[in-house]
Order: structure tokens, then sequence, then C-alpha cells
């Protein structure tokens, strides 16, 4: 959890000016500004966070780096709305086939790198990424089966998926098991249903949706040989991960290595798009939905 001072806290803090003046820089940086107390309070979080990044970025011992991003003056619970991966909420599962992976022998893919990938997409203060999490292998899908890369509405499933929550969170199966049994397996293009980052009344339009989405397939669980495996034989991969830790927030690049993720603490969907290696180091390319002032141009090696 994020740490941050109050305005009052800050009240009796002698400030330099220097960090008032790397704060309003990141302001201009990032298009946002703030007046009054709100200043006050955004620049205590900026202040502890940035005492964070330069300690971690100090330790030789880490294999990935910090930033002042564009999440970096958020609260914990404003962070915590990005994060709106929600497991288990239904129980129709009908759809799902059990496939045995096929053997992989490849050492590096990137499916990028193939042209099966849209470029980064960003969610803004919606949480919806189990959305965009379940569009980015659809869309993958679609193209290796018919070579054509879509780029689907993420709108469209805030709106109108009733197993999931809009941009409270939600589950990426549910998602995807909504498209298969009640559009037929078809989704309507982003430019027909824009991103807004709120919900809203569903306007799904069968007659513009496009697709061929009939089933989807498992990884085994706790199997990463699998994951590989899946990815390599059916593309891009819908995935949930922790993401509750400052250094996921704060990630700049490298490969994200913290000793303190949970297994129970899953909370954020997004998409694996390949897998490769750095000298000893194995590592899994991972899509994310926050823009690409995020991370590595909006990915994580992980």
């Amino acid at each position: 959890m994020l740490a941050f001072f109050s305005a009052l806290a800050l009240s009796s803090i002698k400030l330099l000016p220097s960090q008032e003046k790397s704060f309003i820089s990141w302001m201009r940086r990032n298009n946002n500004y703030y007046n009054g107390d709100e200043y006050h309070f955004r620049l205590g979080i900026f202040l502890a966070n940035q005492k964070y990044v330069q300690e971690h970025n100090s330790n030789p011992n880490k294999s990935f780096k910090l930033e002042m991003n564009n999440l970096a003056v958020l609260t914990p619970s404003e962070y915590k709305l990005l994060l709106g991966f929600k497991p288990n909420l239904s129980q129709n599962r009908f759809k799902k086939l059990t496939i045995k992976s096929i053997k992989n022998d490849e050492v590096e893919l990137d499916w990028r790198t193939k042209g099966a990938v849209n470029p980064i997409k960003d969610q803004g203060n919606c949480g919806a990424c189990w959305a965009f999490s379940a569009l980015q292998s659809c869309e993958s899908a679609e193209f290796l089966k018919y070579n054509t890369l879509y780029s689907l509405s993420e709108q469209s499933l805030v709106d109108c998926v009733t197993t999931n929550y809009g941009c409270n969170g939600g589950s990426t199966g549910n998602a995807i098991e909504y498209i298969i049994n009640f559009w037929g397996g078809k989704v309507m293009l982003e430019d027909d249903y824009p991103y807004k980052a709120a919900r809203d009344y569903c306007l799904y339009d069968k007659a513009k949706a496009v697709g061929h989405i009939t089933s989807y397939v498992e990884v085994e669980s706790g199997s990463e040989t699998d994951l590989a495996a899946k990815c390599a034989q059916y593309g891009p991969v819908s995935i949930c991960i922790d993401a509750t830790k400052a250094s996921f927030q704060l990630y700049s690049g490298g490969i994200y290595d913290e000793p303190h993720c949970n297994i129970f603490m899953i909370d954020h969907g997004v998409g694996l798009v390949g897998y490769g290696s750095e000298g000893d180091i194995a590592y899994w390319i991972v899509r994310n939905s926050w823009g690409t002032s995020w991370g590595e141009e909006g990915y994580i090696r992980m």
C-alpha cells in the first residue's frame, strides 16, 4: 500500500525548492494541475513515492526500475479502482474446453512481432481491466484464425455484461462466456462503440458486431509450463495477476520480480503476449491497459 502525507503534516515540513520544482515539472508532464489543499495533499503523496522510487532504484540487486509515472500521486483507494478483476462471479462455464497442450520447445515467443496484438489501450479511471484482458485474447484469436485484427469495443462489455460490474470490476471468464452465450461470439468494433471509461446504457447492435468466438480453453491450474504451451499454441492469453504493490504501480522497466506478490491477491486482468529470457532470467511479456506512459511502453516483463 502506498504511504502518503497529509496537507497538515506537510505544513510542518520545510520543503526544498527542488522538491516543489520536481512536483511542478511532474504536473506539467502529466497535464495534471492541483491548487490549494489538493496541491499540498498530492505533493505529499508525490514526495513519499519519490523517496520510495529513489531507494528502490539505488539498490543494485533489483532487476527492475521504478519511476514517477502518471499514477504517482494516487492514493491507495484511487489506485485500487484500476484493479477490477473479480474471480468466480458465475458458475455458467459450459463453453469451456479442456484440451491438453501440445509439446512446446520454443524458448522465446512474442506475438507482437507476428502482428497478432493491437496497440496498447488505456482503461482510464475505470476498473474495467477484465474487459481489456478478455478482448485482447479474442482479438488475437480472430487474427490467428481469420487474419483480421479487429479492435473490439471494451465499452460494450462495460455497459452490457450483466454478470460483471462495469467499472467496479468483473471476471474475464464471465465476459468471454457472455460474448459466446448472448452475442453469438460477435462483438462490436471500438470505432462503432467507443470507450469512455464509465458505465452507461447497453447499446449493443448485433448488425454491427463481428467475430467468431465459440469457446475458450483454460490453462492447467498452477502450471507455468502449460501456460507457455497454450500461449504458443493458441496465441495471447487472458491472465490475471497481483498488481497491489506500489512497485507495480510505479514500474518503469526491467524484469519485474516482487518478492511480496501474493497468489491469493489476484486483482488485475492483463494479457500474456509471449515470453523470453535475459541472461539466466526467464520472463513473461505482459500487456497492460494503462496507456503507453506506464512501464515499457505499456508492457511489463515479469
